[in-house]
């Protein structure tokens, strides 16, 4: 039983081990003064428990656990409540299982879609990201049980990943890749943030001091303990030092040493070993409080559970002439390998063991009226030859046979559902994708289904992003993505419409890869990956160079329609309140994503056009209208201000555009929005422009240029000549004492700038 000893009751040689796993997934026990060893394990969307042994690249075994859908779904639906929900079941599988941390979710942004990974992370936006990842978070703690927020930071890629820096300018940094963490880490407090492989702008996330204790730790309030991704820590010593408290997994002491030689040869601190040890002794005690296992899980009710959210994760993306919802009476064709052996999960250290597996085929079948026919049109996974599961007998390995079965069938039924997907070969942690491309036999022989029957319905399963070249050919696309064990009969729920799709695209569907805003710059060489494209990410990119997508970012149909009213805004406690009347003008229930972005055209600083910065989802029945109300915090309008090292909002007319996508902007209001107070403090280096747009220091530069008038009259109405501002507006004020002759002094420049710095308060508190 862990005892509550401190860090002055361990010897060095104690703490150094505390600080280093024991094994793949357990901490050090220290039976002498009575501490437990803990257990984590991987599982963004479910346990993967290895009782004996162990990798944490998904090779070996694990015990059973409910395959929720991955984060590339969960994103999709939208809901931090539902998600919540997935969180509290995991947790209370890990509970069962006398786990202790659970190693996730993951929620770095999709930069680009090749990436191998993507089926782990959220979206390619951070407000997302991070509003998701706190219900994650926080569904997960409230069983007891820990989590642990990854990976920390900028883990954009699996190309190198252990070496690769990652070069981001301070913007893009804070704006995109930090701050989901940043909100993560606020708003839910998770037990443990996990830092990631690679080096961020040259050093090392495990060796990071600035990323790990003086943003995470001195910015942000962190108080949990952080952990190495396994096998991320180059240096243990730099690590130590930086802020890292744990290195997984364990080495047999051999890091263990480094640190005694470290402490005697006086390079590294006691002081930072013991605080490490704390936050581990820490850990353990929050671990040993959480509930004993009671043998009473019902895995029946979360795989309902698992069904229920893939459902709701599901994305309608087109759907011309309402071929769906099908007719439950009606001859369907099923073509596709992926109906019968589906992908559902993606591959590496989240690849879980389930409980159970639907197939779309057998729950198609189960809720059909009429005749559901079956051919598998492409060998499951590209492989050779397999027996049937619909027939028992043998499936053909050449293409055109199959192509020509399932065109025979397809022309013989009233519509044709043809799945197709990613293999799971082709997508994995560990390696990038090389295109974005589905199998040319898969295109082929949707080809052929179509010119057998135009009532084709396309059923995508992926992890990463696909290009959809038949987009315009077909009538209907669902997007399944990957939903875990019971997506199967999520399908089947959705194609017959007991449930109407209602989940949004949480990233582009680009026509092509060149179309991507890191095309160029990915996954870099030598060691390096620039993020040439800085703020552009995902649908900021497409909007700034008015690229067309197949699919753009937020969008989700449904079996029904809404009309949006018109919004209008307030300011309440210093936040953006949105509100707009919506109404389901069609015949069926259904859930609308009410997205709200917001644009500042007038800003002394790049922006995107638009940029998310609030969401809400709304259950209407049909003829119902619903106020739906959505919160903009004052401080996601910020800007991270580069002058001063600090979140800025900038004042200025704010338009807030409510949307049904990032490309279908339903209505759109302005607000006038104050600026934060004390912005980056002027200097003789700053511009004109600069100083100008501080109405106080240009309401004293009018005043001094009123003086100086008085002997060159010809300087009293420069601020208000376009031309001459044009040319004078990146001139340093400090260097105009003396140009052109100007009758000023650097004198007069240093106190205009004290001044301007001291804000109207120095003259009396309103400038006048």
């Amino acid at each position: 039983m862990t005892q509550h000893p401190s860090v002055s009751d361990l010897t060095r040689a104690e703490k150094a081990s505390l600080t280093s796993g024991a094994d793949m997934w357990r901490t050090q026990p220290l039976p002498r003064v009575g501490v437990d060893a803990i257990m984590m394990t991987d599982g963004p969307h479910g346990l993967r428990k290895q009782e004996t042994g162990g990798d944490h690249l998904g090779l070996g075994g694990s015990n059973p656990a409910t395959c929720f859908p991955p984060a590339v779904a969960l994103g999709a639906s939208f809901d931090p409540k539902l998600i919540q929900r997935v969180g509290a079941a995991i947790g209370a599988e890990a509970v069962e299982e006398e786990v202790a941390v659970v190693l996730g979710p993951g929620i770095n942004i999709k930069r680009s879609p090749l990436c191998g990974r993507n089926f782990e992370y959220l979206s390619e936006d951070p407000l997302v990201s991070g509003v998701l990842g706190a219900a994650m978070v926080d569904g997960i703690q409230s069983t007891g049980v820990g989590s642990s927020l990854k990976h920390f930071a900028a883990n954009n890629q699996e190309t190198d990943r252990m070496r690769v820096s990652a070069d981001i300018a301070p913007r893009p940094l804070r704006e995109i890749y930090l701050r989901g963490f940043e909100r993560v880490v606020k708003a839910a407090n998770p037990w443990t943030v996990m830092c990631s492989y690679n080096r961020l702008n040259g050093v090392y996330a495990s060796e990071n001091r600035w990323l790990l204790t003086d943003v995470l730790r001195g910015e942000w309030g962190f108080g949990g303990l952080v952990v190495s991704d396994w096998g991320a820590v180059n240096d243990r010593v730099a690590a130590l030092a930086a802020g890292l408290d744990l290195e997984m997994p364990g080495n047999g002491g051999h890091t263990d040493e480094q640190i005694a030689r470290a402490l005697d040869a006086g390079t590294l601190d006691e002081s930072a070993l013991d605080t490490a040890a704390v936050r581990v002794l820490d850990l353990v005690r929050k671990a040993a409080r959480r509930p004993a296992p009671t043998a009473a899980l019902d895995l029946d009710a979360h795989h309902r559970l698992a069904r229920e959210v893939a459902a709701r994760c599901v994305v309608l993306l087109k759907n011309e002439g309402n071929v769906l919802p099908l007719a439950r009476d009606s001859r369907i064709a099923v073509i596709g390998a992926f109906a019968e052996h589906p992908r559902y999960q993606g591959a590496g250290s989240s690849q879980i063991r389930p409980t159970r597996l639907d197939s779309a085929l057998g729950e198609m079948r189960a809720l059909a009226g009429g005749e559901v026919s079956y051919a598998p049109g492409f060998a499951h996974g590209n492989a050779a030859p397999e027996a049937s599961a619909n027939t028992g007998t043998t499936v053909s390995s050449d293409p055109a046979a199959l192509r020509a079965e399932a065109s025979r069938l397809a022309a013989d039924s009233d519509v044709a559902v043809v799945f197709l997907g990613l293999p799971e070969r082709v997508e994995s942690e560990g390696f990038d994708r090389e295109h974005i491309d589905l199998p040319a036999e898969q295109l082929q022989l949707l080809d052929a289904v179509r010119r057998a029957n135009p009532r084709t319905v396309v059923v995508l399963s992926h992890g990463g992003v696909v290009a959809l070249p038949f987009a315009d050919d077909v009538p209907a696309i669902v997007d399944g993505s990957l939903l875990g064990q019971a997506g199967g009969g999520a399908l089947a729920d959705v194609l017959f419409g007991d449930v109407n799709p209602s989940g949004k695209l949480t990233e582009t569907v680009p026509r092509r890869i060149e179309d991507i805003a890191s095309f160029g710059n990915f996954p870099g060489e030598d060691g390096h990956v620039a993020y040439g494209e800085g703020l552009l990410v995902g649908y900021r990119w497409f909007d700034a160079r008015r690229i067309e997508p197949t699919f753009p970012f937020g969008h989700g149909l449904s079996y029904t329609s809404f009309g949006y009213g018109e919004a209008r805004a307030s300011i309440q406690n210093g936040d953006i309140v949105v509100r707009v009347p919506v109404t389901n003008t069609g015949a069926h229930d259904g859930r609308e994503i009410v997205q709200v972005y917001t644009s500042l055209a007038d800003s002394r600083v790049q922006r995107a056009p638009r940029e998310l910065t609030g969401f809400q989802s709304a259950e209407i029945s049909a003829g119902e209208t619903v106020e739906v109300e959505i919160v903009v915090r004052r401080e996601d309008l910020a800007v991270w201000d580069t002058r001063s090292g600090r979140w800025q909002v900038e004042g200025g007319q704010y338009d807030f555009h409510v949307a049904s996508s990032s490309r279908d902007i339903r209505s759109t209001l302005s607000l006038s929005i104050d600026a934060d107070p004390g912005a980056a403090p002027l200097s003789r280096e700053s511009s004109i422009g600069e100083v100008l747009a501080d109405p106080f220091a240009a309401q004293l530069v009018r005043e001094t240029l009123a003086a100086v008038a008085e002997q060159m009259p010809d300087v009293a109405n420069v601020l208000d000549d376009d031309e001459m501002m044009s040319l004078m507006s990146s001139y340093p004020i400090g260097r105009l004492p003396g140009y052109g002759g100007l009758p000023l002094t650097v004198e007069n420049i240093d106190e205009l700038i004290a001044l301007a710095n001291a804000g109207p308060a120095a003259l009396g508190g309103d400038g006048s």
